[in-house]
């Protein structure tokens, strides 16, 4: 088996405004440095727009009427204090939703073992009704409704190892019997949300705070502790992760201190996950992170990983 990353060069058509973090500049030092010899073996698959009746699956009709006449014909315009749209930011959310689809769909047949999704704007703070942090649509959440709805599986987990806690993915999950989230991030941090008493209605939801300077061999301890035991007794048949490399050291927008060893021990027990329980069964997708360096960097660390574990 093999490792396919998804992407498109829409998602370098969602501009943002001169300083904003959630840059052009983000994705194209990740797509540079998969180009590297050790990446050659990577399946190097476009991102399919998404469908609406796929956003549907989480977003109702009139929030994407909303996001799609928001794009501006020229310049940017803001729908909050962070999140911004420029003309092409419509069809770059759509290839992030496609992207995370068609990964499924490929991992699932048995086309490739695992895959990363590089697609831009993130997607895991989007709620139903509302567009924020950087984010438009619930891609990893549309993926897991995806896969329970079209491929018929009963349990899926979704990781999300972000610094920033997935306001949005608990949103859209909040109700799920047949999804286990796990949130791990920053507290006390943007957007505020992530206690450990939010818990879903089918007790589906797991958050995991981590005060600010948490390094990570503290991370590594509580993942071990409180969320492979929890994912182990679901016993998830795919296993999605909300890929978020913003909890480095050198992120501008956090005060965790990973490092890229840190990127790839997680990244090493989701595939563990994934092989006891999924037949190594993973779609990851691009989240936050904010240094150009340090992200790349991540990225690389992380993708390394799957392709070794890819079967």
């Amino acid at each position: 088996m093999s490792t396919a990353i998804l992407t498109h060069p829409d998602c370098l058509g969602h501009v943002t405004p001169v300083g904003h973090p959630e840059q052009v500049a983000r994705l194209e030092g990740i797509l540079e440095r998969l180009k590297a010899p050790e990446f050659h073996a990577l399946i190097r698959t476009e991102a399919p727009l998404g469908r609406e009746a796929d956003i549907l699956r989480c977003h109702p009709q009139a929030y994407i009427d909303q996001i799609r006449d928001a794009e501006p014909a020229q310049g940017t315009v803001a729908l909050d204090a962070d999140t911004h749209m420029s003309p092409g930011s419509f069809a770059a959310a759509l290839r992030g939703v496609g992207g995370s689809i068609r990964a499924v769909d490929m991992v699932l047949g048995g086309e490739v073992g695992n895959a990363f999704v590089a697609t831009r704007p993130p997607g895991h703070h989007a709620e139903q009704k509302k567009p924020m942090g950087f984010c438009l649509f619930g891609n990893v959440a549309i993926a897991a409704k995806y896969a329970l709805d079209h491929h018929g599986l009963n349990r899926v987990a979704v990781v999300d190892f972000d610094v920033h806690h997935g306001n949005g993915t608990q949103a859209l999950l909040w109700d799920e019997p047949r999804v286990r989230f796990v949130s791990s991030h920053q507290m006390p941090l943007w957007p505020g949300t992530g206690a450990p008493d939010e818990r879903g209605a089918h007790d589906n939801i797991l958050n995991v705070p981590l005060a600010p300077m948490t390094g990570g061999a503290e991370a590594r301890e509580v993942y071990e502790r409180e969320v492979f035991p929890w994912l182990d007794d679901f016993a998830p048949e795919l296993v999605l992760v909300s890929a978020g490399f913003d909890a480095h050291a050198a992120d501008p927008l956090a005060q965790l201190t990973w490092r890229e060893e840190d990127f790839t021990w997680i990244t090493g027990r989701l595939c563990d996950l994934a092989d006891a329980h999924a037949g190594g069964k993973l779609v990851s997708t691009l989240e936050g992170g904010y240094d150009l360096q340090a992200l790349a960097a991540s990225v690389a660390a992380h993708v390394t990983v799957l392709m070794e574990r890819s079967g």
